[in-house]
């Protein structure tokens, strides 16, 4: 993976697959974080060696009208949009949290790790659900179901209820479903209205030191949301979706030359595969938010 960049007035602490967080050690907001959203993308577990022009700008101008969107259900961390040159219009200063150690998934339909687990079991998260669901199905209700966070590299692995109880407590574990289902809702129905399926979303909390819950990290981004167009929808198929399907499709195709089990790295992405996934996240952003990139 790229080295993190060298940010005057900062010190890098952590880099995750598409983010680089650093504490801000000069000006007004010194003592709090800088995340930056850089235009790495991943795939099966990999940061590959090529980028994505302008996704991390799309991420964060993404995430910014998302919070706006959500702020009185639940409030979140960003701080300010006055950020260093360098990485302006990618990065956000934002409050330093004790994050939860759980990722809040919401899945109003079920595809990926979801459908695999009800496939083995008839359950997500242990939770059961009718039989007869195929890829793409419409759940009854959305559902929480949350997973551990992985280490760079490892995959997120599905956990139950109980088993975010014992991590964080009843009470916590209570609210960060009724927050990650509130949150979900909210936006599947602004999604909607857009001619857009948001068919399942992970969420990040942390708490501040009087207590208060907060959004962290991005939200409902084409990263961590499935976004599929309404229009063709059908159940019973891979569903087309507004994000790096484009990158795994080509990955796993005969043209890649990539073999997934032999645990080397993907190759480098073409041209085209390049360019085709830049314009799914600009058609995203352009179609949720009503605004031109």
């Amino acid at each position: 993976m790229p080295a993190a960049p060298v940010i005057d007035g900062a010190r890098h602490l952590h880099s995750g697959k598409v983010r680089d967080l650093y504490e801000l050690e000069t000006g007004p907001h010194a003592g709090l974080l800088l995340m930056v959203a850089s235009d790495r993308i991943s795939a099966y577990d990999f940061v590959l060696d090529t980028t994505i022009p302008d996704k991390g700008e799309i991420l964060t101008r993404m995430s910014l009208w998302w919070f706006d969107q959500l702020a009185d259900l639940v409030p979140h961390h960003v701080v300010s949009t006055d950020v260093p040159a360098a990485v302006r219009g990618r990065a956000v200063v934002c409050e330093r949290l004790d994050m939860f150690p759980v990722e809040c998934v919401a899945r109003g339909y079920l595809t990926g790790s979801g459908l695999a687990d009800y496939r083995a079991t008839g359950e997500v998260c242990g939770l059961a659900l009718p039989p007869g669901l195929e890829d793409g199905s419409r759940l009854p209700e959305p559902v929480f179901t949350p997973a551990t966070k992985a280490e760079l590299g490892d995959h997120d692995e599905n956990v139950s209820y109980a088993a975010v109880e014992a991590a964080v407590g009843g009470e916590i574990a209570a609210e960060l479903r009724g927050l990650t289902l509130e949150v979900y809702r909210r936006a599947e129905g602004v999604a909607r209205e857009r001619g857009i399926i948001l068919a399942d979303t992970k969420l990040e909390f942390g708490s501040r030191p009087d207590g208060t819950i907060v959004l962290a990290d991005e939200v409902l981004t084409p990263d961590s949301s499935r976004f599929w167009p309404a229009q063709g929808w059908q159940p019973g198929r891979t569903q087309p979706s507004y994000d790096k399907q484009i990158v795994r499709d080509w990955l796993t195709s005969a043209e890649s030359g990539w073999d997934r089990t032999t645990g080397e790295a993907p190759p480098p992405l073409t041209a085209e595969v390049v360019e085709r996934t830049r314009a799914r996240y600009v058609e995203a952003y352009e179609l949720l938010t009503g605004e031109r990139f």
